[in-house]
């Protein structure tokens, strides 16, 4: 069923995004590819790679596995700060 749905996200005739990304350079060295692109869909080619995806801020670092192929880049990059309410007892 997961297939199903990736599928209905971009019409069948345009393919997944596929942003140029030096992944034959990534998987020889063994660095992290570092990237801009957050709506770059993940490949079955990039699992087992180190991506480095930026928010807005920083880059944030992970590991791309089995289960992340067919989402997008920017769905696994927190954009916004945590908040918590802070009690002030005076």
């Amino acid at each position: 069923m997961r297939a199903a749905t990736v599928l209905l996200r971009r019409s069948a005739w345009k393919g997944p995004n596929i942003v140029p990304l030096p992944i034959s350079r990534a998987k020889s060295e063994g660095i992290p590819v570092q990237t801009a692109a957050r709506s770059c869909t993940v490949l079955p080619s990039f699992v087992g790679l180190t991506f480095q995806v930026h928010n807005g801020i920083e880059f944030f670092a992970f590991r791309i596995t089995e289960e992340m192929v067919g989402f997008k880049l920017g769905e696994f990059v927190p954009t916004r700060k945590r908040f918590s309410f802070k009690s002030e007892n005076k």
